[in-house]
């Protein structure tokens, strides 16, 4: 029956929460009695979904309904019901999620390179005038770059960076609301397509996750509507991880690269039940991407976005191993310091109070400024011939990846004249001038450009870089070996596009800490033949650079100071010998089981925390379970709330009214003026009293809401707001006294938790947990903080913040016990060993001595008294 199967249900459910979900006061019941008693109050609610039999009873209403628009709702029913039950709601969601993301991934680009033609219109059409070119190149992308940094910051200014920073940090269990809405897809999409036309170094691939993951929130709302199982929270953070992965393939039309990079890029542990969605979803939108650009004639058929024909019956030697090798390390190298770099500028910029200062009142003058240099130095006729600034950031990749050598002996070849190769050929200086210089100059550019206000990110920068760099060690190797690789009498060029290929997906995988760039190399040139050189210098670059900076997107998340987890770096042995004991702070707040009112009011007032532990004692320091702060606001309002403070002055006068009656009994005048005067006093004191500047931080309790208005402010006692030299004449021209004795009274009384949401199994560390344990449990988990405890005794707390300083290496600050490395083991001695179990043993008996006796609060059962009444 429905009730035998809601009991069942109930059953799992409190079997499942073990550390999240609360009990409502409950500690010591069997968990049928408590599944049986939350079945029969869903039922008398009506809470539970409506069965199979409700929804066709629906559906023959429907049928049956005469109004104009019962046939396009029956019709809707039944096309939703077809639907899911043939395709399933999880097909239809990635479907929808993946044609959406590459319809806008082609919209974006379209919008993109009409922008970047319209500036090479002008600066053709104005050769005639080098001041004029200058003025048009110039002034262009200060507009564009303009207009995306003051619509963002006045549209959604959670739309500026990247955007993988944040999400991340919602990955991990962090909520930012205002980081998923539709003002923020809104200016993510306009700004990005402003910032990407003024053809500054920045990338498109790190904004479209964060716009893949918007896109996936708003159709989850959409998608609510027909099915509720979209209104589930944790099901919409998956999809989040999944909409990562759409993110990438839109941009490289790479589905198993994109997906890979987003588990490696975004998640800490990552849900294998996902990844057939990632596949799914990432496929449909690579495939639709690449039919578009069919569609539009870009292209012929669907091929790789940037094919290459690089050799495949002999694709390297093994003599070129080594290079391939110091590619890797120098592309780490590189990786790290381009990390460094971007997070000093913004420290930089940060720490200087006057620019600072003068950069916060004029918040457009510092992305124009960044914008007129960067367009200044790659002016074509200026300083930008020597680095091929006529190309946009995709020809000049498309011109990396080429076969052909540029250069023998260090004399350049001849280029085809109608190839975009010709803006690498500068008459006065070779080949090798123009690429270092232009790996030079866009290094910096780019760690600027990130800088600025505006919706960017560095993938596409740092590839290009990468491939530059990659291309100039390939055409030196062509210089030192103009004959090729010799190998059983058969001479093979040297091919520099595969260096240029090598180099972009290691200089790429160094700032991002993967190694799934290699396979969005191998999808993007559409060539798996040279997997072992990619993969070598891959692995050797982030070798090196993991062992020097953190990846580019944490940085972003230290910077920007979000709740993230670090994670445990390289050759720090140490840290896995440091325990949880000596990391933890001592000084806990909490309540006890048998505390008052006016100790819950201290509470709130001392501190912010969102939850507070529930001991049994300050003597025992038993930890019974935690209690949400949103909680103990409610039990004050309950106690001191406005509904019991007019209860109480109605009680008051109704007995001082019977009190007058009995002793004036002719003087009914009398009393309705007293009823009137009493009236007027109780609205005077409920809407006068004002805050002392003592209690200014409760300002807004003091309004007097009742619990079901505002059940999150903490209300004030007016005995410390009324003056203490008020002496009124009479007791009943004095409402606001009474209400200052009866508060003191009602704070002085014990709490009653029997109505409060505990939960009685929060998240406990013991004493002995290592550090790279407890990093793990936070981890998996999205914990904030930990209690830890040493036979169910509270001796200490652990939060992100201390889990955080203690990775970092900085664990010396306040209400920190810090331990020399291996104290924990040192203290665990044989002798010492023996003495702890024993001592241990002898309290498990003291406690559970005294678990027996306790009395816990409990909930009232109404079944109990229906049974005696019956």
């Amino acid at each position: 029956s429905a009730a035998e199967g809601q009991e069942r249900a109930m059953r799992k459910r409190v079997l499942i929460s073990h550390g999240n979900k609360s009990m409502y006061g409950r500690y010591t019941q069997e968990l049928g009695a408590y599944a049986k008693e939350e079945a029969a109050r869903l039922r008398e609610e009506g809470v539970r979904r409506p069965s199979v039999t409700e929804r066709s009873r629906s559906l023959e209403l429907l049928e049956n309904d005469k109004g104009c628009c019962a046939k396009c709702r029956i019709c809707t029913v039944r096309c939703q019901k077809f639907l899911i039950s043939c395709v399933g709601e999880d097909w239809i969601f990635l479907i929808l999620l993946g044609l959406f993301m590459a319809l806008l991934s082609w919209l974006v680009d379209f919008g993109i390179g009409i922008c970047l033609q319209s500036q090479k219109w002008m600066y053709v059409n104005l050769e005639s005038n080098v001041f004029l070119q200058y003025l048009a190149w110039v002034t262009y992308p200060v507009v564009l770059i303009t207009f995306s940094a003051g619509f963002t910051q006045l549209l959604a200014p959670q739309a500026v960076g990247s955007g993988i920073p944040e999400i991340k940090t919602i990955l991990r269990g962090v909520v930012l609301k205002e980081c998923l809405t539709f003002k923020t897809f809104v200016a993510k999409v306009i700004g990005l397509t402003s910032a990407l036309g003024s053809g500054m170094p920045l990338g498109k691939e790190s904004p479209f996750v964060h716009i893949a993951s918007l896109g996936a929130a708003l159709l989850c709302k959409f998608m609510s509507l027909f099915g509720g199982i979209y209104e589930n929270e944790s099901r919409n953070i998956e999809l989040l991880s999944v909409a990562c992965a759409v993110g990438v393939s839109c941009v490289f039309a790479a589905p198993i690269g994109g997906l890979l990079f987003s588990i490696e890029a975004m998640s800490t542990f990552f849900t294998v039940r996902n990844y057939w969605r990632g596949f799914f979803a990432a496929t449909v939108t690579a495939f639709m991407y690449r039919v578009l650009a069919v569609w539009n004639r870009d292209e012929v058929t669907i091929t790789a976005l940037l094919p290459t024909n690089f050799r495949q019956d002999f694709p390297f030697d093994l003599q070129e191993l080594p290079a391939f090798a110091v590619l890797g390390i120098a592309s780490g190298l590189g990786g790290a310091l381009f990390v460094c770099l971007n997070r000093q500028i913004v420290q930089l910029i940060r720490n200087q109070k006057t620019i600072k200062k003068f950069l916060m009142k004029k918040r457009l003058l510092y992305p124009a400024l960044v914008t007129l240099l960067v367009s200044t130095l790659t002016f074509p006729p200026g300083f930008g011939q020597f680095m091929a600034a006529k190309l946009t950031q995709m020809e000049s990749l498309e011109t990396l990846l080429d076969n052909q050598t540029w250069s023998k002996q260090g004399i350049p070849e001849e280029f085809d004249s109608n190839s975009l190769s010709q803006a690498w050929k500068h008459p006065q200086v070779n080949v090798f001038v123009t690429l270092t210089l232009f790996v030079v100059m866009k290094f910096w550019m780019s760690a600027l450009a990130m800088t600025m206000p505006v919706p960017c990110g560095a993938f596409m920068p740092v590839f290009v870089i990468g491939a530059a760099f990659g291309r100039l060690v390939g055409e030196s190797m062509a210089a030192w070996f103009p004959d090729g690789v010799h190998s059983d009498g058969t001479i093979y060029p040297i091919e520099p596009g595969v260096y240029a290929a090598v180099g972009a997906a290691a200089l790429s995988g160094a700032v991002t800490h993967t190694v799934s760039t290699a396979v969005v190399v191998f999808e993007l040139t559409g060539q798996i033949s040279h997997i072992l050189p990619v993969m070598i210098a891959v692995i050797l670059a982030n070798a090196v650079a993991q062992s020097l900076q953190p990846s580019l997107y944490d940085s972003l998340i230290m910077i920007k100071k979000l709740p993230y987890l670090p994670e445990l770096g390289w050759g720090h042995h140490e840290k896995y010998n440091i325990c949880v004991e000596d990391i933890m702070i001592r000084d806990v707040m909490y309540i006890t089981l048998n505390c008052c009112y006016r100790d819950l009011h201290d509470v709130l007032l001392t501190g912010h925390l969102k939850t507070l532990a529930l001991l049994e004692s300050s003597e025992s320091m038993i930890l019974l379970g935690s209690i949400e702060r949103a909680q103990i606001q409610a039990l004050l309002s309950l106690q001191l709330g406005r509904p019991r403070r007019l209860k109480y002055l109605r009680d008051r006068a109704t007995a001082e009214k019977r009190l007058s009656v009995g002793s004036h009994p002719g003087s009914e005048d009398g009393s309705t003026m007293v009823n009137q005067e009493v009236h007027f006093q109780v609205n005077k004191t409920s809407l006068s009293s004002t805050p002392t500047p003592s209690m200014k931080p409760l300002k807004p309790a003091l309004k007097r809401p009742s619990v079901v208005d505002c059940p999150t402010e903490i209300p004030m006692p007016t005995s410390k707001i009324l003056p203490l030299c008020f002496s009124p004449l009479s007791s009943l021209s004095s409402p606001g006294l009474q209400i200052a004795e009866w508060e003191e009274n009602q704070l002085d009384e014990q709490v009653n938790f029997d109505n409060c949401m505990i939960d009685p199994a929060p998240i406990q560390l013991v004493e002995s947990t290592s550090l790279h344990k407890t990093h793990t449990i936070f981890s998996l988990l999205g914990l904030d903080h930990a209690y830890v405890t040493s036979i169910g005794r509270l001796i200490g707390v652990v939060s992100l913040k201390e889990l955080q300083k203690a990775i970092e290496g900085s664990v010396a600050v306040k209400g920190v016990n810090v331990r020399p490395p291996l104290a924990s083991f040192r203290d665990s001695g044989t002798s010492g060993t023996i003495m702890n179990n024993e001592n241990k043993a002898r309290d498990l008996h003291k406690l559970w001595n005294r678990r027996k006796l306790m009395s816990l609060p409990q909930e009232h059962r109404a079944s109990d008294s229906d049974e005696k009444s019956k």
